[in-house]
């Protein structure tokens, strides 16, 4: 039976690392894997993933009202699929994850998806709560605060490196925009 798992942390854990992994280890042994990735996240191309460390692959980019059950069913069509992997899932819809829901349960294809769990100001993507409310099961890579201590939130910068307390709850940018704390520093940074 498939299941839909979340992989769910801040910044710099290696989810997009771990998500090129686990897709390599399916293609290795012969099984073919489906990458997706928000056409809003064009940092490195679209139609890429990329991690921090180089390592890439291509991608199949969706937008907010795409229909992922549809996506992968068509895949199928054309040979058969073993794995879905969803890079930056914090910014799917409630409805497609539900729709990575029903690729699990009526397709048996095993969905893995890669996320922020909060954005800049601490609250929830939509994409990452109902994730963390409809997965089989939740893993939580790890990622450090320069205090040594776990990093849990993440913490939006300006030019100067003051943390940014108003916004969009999306802005894409990487380590240049954004920086991983603990739940104490983050207070600091955020509330002062």
């Amino acid at each position: 039976m498939a299941k839909l798992y979340f992989y769910y942390s801040s910044m710099n854990a290696g989810k997009t690392t771990s998500l090129l992994q686990s897709s390599y280890n399916y293609k290795e042994r012969g099984m073919r894997t489906l990458v997706l990735a928000p056409e809003i996240d064009n940092r490195y191309g679209s139609g890429k993933v990329t991690s921090r460390i180089g390592l890439e692959t291509d991608a199949v980019t969706f937008s907010p009202d795409r229909d992922l059950y549809e996506v992968v069913e068509k895949h199928i069509e054309e040979s058969p699929l073993h794995c879905v992997l969803i890079d930056e899932a914090q910014f799917l819809t409630r409805d497609q994850v539900y729709q990575l829901g029903e690729v699990t349960d009526a397709l048996n294809v095993p969905v893995l998806a890669y996320g922020l769990r909060t954005d800049f100001q601490g609250e929830p993507f939509e994409g990452s709560k109902y994730l963390l409310a409809w997965s089989d099961n939740l893993k939580e890579p790890k990622a450090i605060c320069h205090c040594g201590s776990k990093a849990t939130m993440v913490v939006r910068m300006d030019e100067h490196g003051n943390a940014v307390q108003e916004g969009s709850q999306v802005e894409i940018g990487g380590n240049d925009r954004y920086v991983s704390m603990c739940r104490r520093h983050f207070k600091e940074s955020y509330f002062g």
